[in-house]
């Protein structure tokens, strides 16, 4: 079934129990649908495109939601996008949440494979895209060409759907948000109604969030981090989001002057190059309160270097698109352990630590694998096959593949990952698709692709090759420009050996890889 048909009712393959607990009277899940929860009063978008008030975005998703309806747009569908930040991509959340429909954001730098795996995952009843994303290549999908208003001109005329013709429970599929695993294809985590609205009213109040509060959203909406802090946060608060459609350093700081931004969270490569900009001024970010970050390069050192630049508290969290924001810090906790760590859980969250061979528990101190249980969980994946981290028994405990300690009074440090997964400016990277893009080169016979320290970007991707024929950097470059590789995954780094280091067990030395890596890095060298 292509877009623009009737499309298909999407269900989760649903890898874990839900916890009665979650389902108590006034508990985490009690509570309807998005729609119900957010306080619109005050709600405007900021966009390239200008500003729409309250009224134009409470009037723009009314008039979107009944036009989707009239398109064939039902409780339980999927609606695909893939657009830059901006008041289209918010409206068309919250439209498709009016009619009960699933939303599945495309990153909007997903090449074409992926977006033709992405879309083949949920079998949309509709795609919309930006006149230059790959998805409007995609049979029956619906150009954009305009801000949020002329989201109305790709439909018919209809009758509008006001907030009270919602047919959504909270129980109901409310996202499906597309994220790399250890294989490299895109694989969709489902999260309901419920689950979203809990983390997101959560988080307002653990971040103290008020009507005198904005928040400045530069990361993709269609991230997990850009849907909970950008669209859901704001609209629970009833505050204004301001969207970015591309990162600028010198455009950001702009815009925190201007619509005198108090709230942002996103990767800390956003602010290490607002605090590096030759436009950067101390009174220019006055208004800034509070950073929420996360990440490889978040330290003790960045988190004193960016309090100090912009004159706010800076909160160091742990999430995943499974499970948002699983720890941060509060108002009350001790400073110290709020720079040293990652925070520790907040609301009904649980992480404990296991032996990531045996699955027993460990104590305090112990490094092990991350395992979190929760009322933001994830419901499963679309893809049956990449459930094998979920522990399908009762207890709802999801296994992250992260790496991590807890000290005895709950402080999460993550020291790594289990499987080859790249971080770069807050994107997963799957070092094996990296790989595999690499070997299909006719003159690489093998590759290694591992990652980079980088204090701009947490991680760079770096790709050791054995080669028949000449192969660097530039040839690298191209390869992965013809075959419609997001651009961020594409190797910085490229490194032709005769033979490539491997362990006594024949697997490859990454961890000798990596040292080479960097110190290639750190001498400049970007490819040999």
């Amino acid at each position: 079934m292509t877009p623009g048909d009737s499309g298909t009712r999407l269900a989760p393959t649903y890898a874990h129990a839900r916890a009665r607990r979650y389902r108590r009277p006034g508990g985490p899940w009690d509570r309807g649908a998005l729609d119900h929860g957010f306080a619109l009063g005050a709600v405007s978008v900021v966009d390239r495109h200008g500003r729409l008030d309250a009224a134009a975005l409470g009037s723009l998703v009314d008039g979107l939601a009944g036009r989707l309806r009239a398109a064939g747009v039902r409780r339980g569908q999927a609606v695909c996008w893939q657009l830059p930040n901006g008041a289209a991509a918010l409206a068309l959340y919250r439209a498709c949440w009016r009619l009960g429909a699933v939303a599945a954001p495309l990153h909007h730098r997903m090449g074409p494979s992926e977006v033709a795996a992405a879309v083949g995952q949920v079998t949309p009843a509709l795609v919309i895209a930006g006149p230059d994303a790959p998805a409007a290549e995609v049979p029956g999908s619906r150009v954009l060409r305009g801000g949020g208003e002329a989201l109305l001109e790709l439909f018919a005329p209809a009758e509008p759907v006001p907030a009270s013709g919602c047919p959504a429970r909270g129980s109901d599929l409310a996202v499906a948000l597309f994220t790399s695993g250890s294989t490299g294809v895109p694989k969709a985590a489902l999260h309901t109604h419920r689950g979203l609205g809990y983390k997101a009213a959560l988080m307002a109040c653990v971040h103290g969030l008020g009507p005198a509060d904005a928040v400045l959203m530069p990361a993709p909406l269609a991230h997990v981090s850009g849907l909970l802090n950008g669209v859901l946060i704001p609209a629970t608060v009833g505050i204004p989001t301001v969207l970015m459609h591309a990162w600028d350093p010198d455009e950001g700081l702009a815009a925190i002057e201007a619509e005198r931004v108090s709230y942002m969270g996103a990767p800390p490569v956003f602010f290490s190059q607002m605090a590096a900009s030759s436009s950067f001024r101390p009174e220019r970010v006055a208004s800034l309160r509070l950073v929420s970050t996360g990440g490889a390069s978040v330290s003790p050192a960045f988190v004193d270097a960016t309090a100090e630049a912009f004159g706010c508290r800076v909160k160091r969290t742990y999430g995943s698109t499974e499970a948002p924001t699983v720890t941060t810090s509060g108002p009350d906790d001790p400073v110290a352990r709020a720079r040293a760590t990652d925070g520790r859980c907040v609301g009904e969250a649980e992480l404990c630590v296991h032996d990531p061979d045996t699955g027993a528990r460990l104590g305090p101190g112990a490094v092990g694998e991350l395992w979190v249980r929760g009322p933001e969980l994830f419901v499963g994946y679309t893809d049956p096959t990449a459930t094998e981290r979920v522990v399908a028994r009762p207890g709802t405990w999801f296994r992250t593949g992260d790496l991590g300690s807890l000290d005895d009074e709950g402080w999460l440090v993550v020291t790594g990952r289990l499987s080859d997964i790249i971080i770069r400016a807050g994107e997963n990277i799957s070092a094996s698709e990296v790989e595999a893009v690499l070997e299909a080169h006719p003159a690489v016979r093998h590759a290694v692709a591992v990652g980079v320290p980088d204090e701009a970007v947490g991680e760079r991707v770096a790709a050791f090759v054995e080669a028949t024929g000449p192969f660097d950097l530039v040839a690298c470059r191209a390869w992965f420009a013809e075959r419609g590789v997001t651009r961020f995954k594409t190797p910085e780094i490229v490194v032709r050996l005769d033979t490539l280091p491997v362990l006594a067990a024949g697997k490859p030395d990454r961890a000798a890889l990596r040292a080479e890596a960097a110190r290639r890095a750190s001498v400049g060298a970007g490819a040999g």
